[in-house]
């Protein structure tokens, strides 16, 4: 199946739009496992064995295995959603941005080594910096396009004069991704949940295409209005919560509050719809 076809499957076996990030930060681990990178795999496998019911992705985010030279498992973590939850897309959160035979390099680490289903990108050098992922058939790519961080703001909500209707930095993103870079409907689209009136406007650029949305939970982005502005019967968005999930807890009962916390996000995004 392709990512397109994963998504929407996960989203109508699961009844879910919540997309459940896994950010290990071992200092904040419970108890019998904290401070212990070694314990990275463990941790996020207890999280998405309580979850993987109730997401339409897991979405792990490289920098937090990378910095505890971690990347082994996080491997193991994805042959383990695999095993465990075929059904449920991987999207790696790399925010890659790079050309040329180094982009091909970080395609070849998001869906060969890692066998993710997406990847995230940055698309501030140009199609040819998301080109070389597009031509792994069937996977998917997320283009940061109006991010949940005030910084956004210094680029994203720039106007482009020298562009036809003059439209903002982030609109110009939308209107490629669902047009001329969407050569084999494999794009997407990162737009934060702190911004309702942006993925909103978003939307209406871009119909068509998968939004995740990050910012709901420790970021206090507002799940119903996140819902009411990006979701369409015809267009998934991918709302992702992290460390309101990872860290619902820290005693011995981590997991099954991670459960209660997804389950909870889950109906409240389900019940936005109307």
């Amino acid at each position: 199946m392709t990512f397109l076809e994963m998504l929407q499957g996960a989203q109508g076996r699961n009844r879910s739009m919540l997309c459940v990030g896994l950010d290990p930060e071992p200092t904040r681990f419970p108890a019998q496992l904290k401070g212990d990178a070694q314990r990275i795999f463990d941790f996020c496998a207890r999280i998405v064995d309580a979850t993987g019911d109730l997401a339409i992705a897991f979405k792990p985010q490289i920098a937090y295995f990378a910095a505890h030279r971690a990347e082994l498992q996080l491997e193991q973590l994805v042959r383990h959603i695999r095993s465990s939850f075929p059904h449920v897309p991987v999207i790696l959160d790399a925010k890659r941005g790079d050309i040329g035979s180094t982009a091909e390099q970080y395609a070849k680490e998001a869906f060969e080594r890692y066998d993710a289903d997406a990847v995230t990108l940055s698309p501030f050098m140009g199609f040819d910096s998301v080109q070389p992922y597009l031509k792994y058939s069937g996977k998917g790519a997320f283009l940061l396009c109006r991010t949940s961080n005030p910084g956004g703001d210094d680029l994203q909500s720039q106007r482009l004069a020298s562009v036809p209707g003059q439209p903002l930095l982030y609109e110009h993103i939308a209107q490629l991704a669902q047009g001329p870079w969407n050569l084999n409907g494999q794009l997407g689209l990162v737009v934060g949940a702190t911004y309702p009136a942006e993925i909103e406007r978003v939307r209406t650029l871009a119909p068509t295409l998968p939004l995740l949305i990050p910012g709901v939970g420790a970021q206090g982005g507002d799940a119903a209005a996140t819902v009411k502005a990006g979701w369409r019967p015809d267009a998934p968005i991918v709302v992702n919560s992290s460390r309101a999930i990872l860290y619902a807890s820290s005693g011995a009962d981590f997991a099954d509050a991670a459960r209660r916390e997804a389950l909870r996000t889950r109906d409240l995004l389900e019940a936005a719809k109307g």
